[in-house]
């Protein structure tokens, strides 16, 4: 199953393709944005290098992979629904998000969290979605727990330049079909 086109009531989830690219170099050239992935913003090369990876990977994977949501028009996020790679598994799918500043604290990252958790569970009939970030990253996991997703574990990751706040560790969230179509979302 190909990715799908998913929206809600403000945004329009696009699955990520080359026309992405722009909107992509900009963020990725934010090191705020980045702060909790990379010691450093990316150039424009090691973006695209990313995006070709990743629209690959989305076409080997069922119904999986990143979207760049549109609310009136404008890209507001990139999204994410993969495979875990940290460490590997099969049995869950990972959600992630990244947005320019310019959108925090608008309900972008919320919106586009809980369409793509209905569409893991609901069209996709995954059984379990997770969600890693930094303990120091407070926004995210806020995004997180807003969405149903609980603490599950704390984990510490190795860096070979490590970040600030990588001392206090990795952080796991998650959320199972189960608890996602009895809570008010589902």
């Amino acid at each position: 199953m190909p990715q799908a086109r998913l929206r809600t009531e403000r945004l329009d989830l696009v699955p990520l393709s080359e026309e992405h690219l722009p909107f992509l170099v900009e963020l990725n050239s934010d090191p705020v944005v980045l702060r909790f992935l990379f010691t450093r913003a990316l150039t424009p090369q090691e973006t695209e290098e990313r995006m070709h990876t990743w629209i690959r990977v989305a076409k080997e994977t069922e119904g999986q992979g990143k979207w760049i949501a549109y609310a009136a028009g404008e890209a507001v996020g990139l999204y994410m629904l993969e495979p875990p790679d940290h460490p590997p598994r099969t049995d869950a799918a990972e959600l992630g998000y990244r947005l320019p500043q310019r959108h925090w604290r608008k309900g972008f990252a919320k919106e586009g969290s809980r369409e793509l958790l209905r569409h893991a569970f609901e069209d996709l009939g995954l059984d379990t979605v997770i969600a890693q970030t930094m303990a120091v990253n407070e926004a995210s996991r806020a995004t997180m727990a807003s969405v149903g997703m609980s603490f599950v574990r704390s984990f510490q990751e190795e860096f070979e330049e490590p970040l600030a706040g990588h001392a206090d560790g990795e952080v796991e969230y998650e959320i199972n079909r189960e608890t996602w179509l009895a809570g008010p979302a589902g």
